[in-house]
This record gives C-alpha cells, structure tokens and sequence, in this order.
C-alpha cells in the first residue's frame, strides 16, 4: 500500500480572475466608442495583471505574454487610439486568452 504525501496540490487560481475578465470584455463590445467605454478599460487591465501574476506562479510564459498585452490595450491612463473594429476583434481574442489563462494556470502553493 502506497503512502499519502503531504505535497500540496496545485489549484486553479486564475480560474475566477480570468472568467471575469472575459465576461468584462464581451461586456464592453456594447460600450465600445463611447465615453463610458472606460469603465471596461480598467476592470479589464487590472484582472489582466492579476491573472498575469498567477500565470508567473505557475511558470506559463505564454500566457503572460498574452495577459502584457491585454495591461497595454486596455491601459487606461494610456489609451491606444485603435480603430472601433479593432477593439471589438481585441476584445474577443482577449476574452478567449482570459478563458485558457483560467483554465490552464495551476499554481502550486508554497508551503
């Protein structure tokens, strides 16, 4: 009979920050062009980082490639000034990144 260890599982950390930030982005498909636009912006970025953060953790360079750029398009101190159709093809890849960040990322807690 084998011996439990007591090494600690990785768990899904980036799972509810990345949903979140994808259910933001197809949000903000009504508001892009308008003022209120940045109300997306910021949510966006910020969830952005904090799945970047998780994906650093969890050694998945990919994916903080991805989420970097996400920080940068939805900068909102420093907005880009991309074209309407632009941001709603950005906004659909962002989402699907925030969906496979969420499911791939697992991070190992430290003990």
């Amino acid at each position: 009979m084998a011996r439990p260890t007591n090494a600690p599982q990785p768990a899904r950390l980036a799972l509810a920050p990345g949903f979140l930030g994808a259910i933001v982005l197809m949000a903000g498909l009504a508001l892009i062009g308008s003022e209120n636009y940045t109300w997306i912006e910021y949510p966006a970025a910020i969830l952005a980082a904090i799945t970047g953060w998780f994906a650093i953790q969890g050694k998945q360079w990919a994916f903080v490639a991805g989420l970097a750029a996400i920080v940068v398009v939805w900068n909102p101190v420093f907005p880009l000034p991309l074209p309407d159709v632009a941001f709603q093809g950005l906004s659909i890849a962002g989402a699907a990144t925030f969906i496979a960040a969420g499911v791939i990322i697992r991070v190992t807690p430290s003990s």
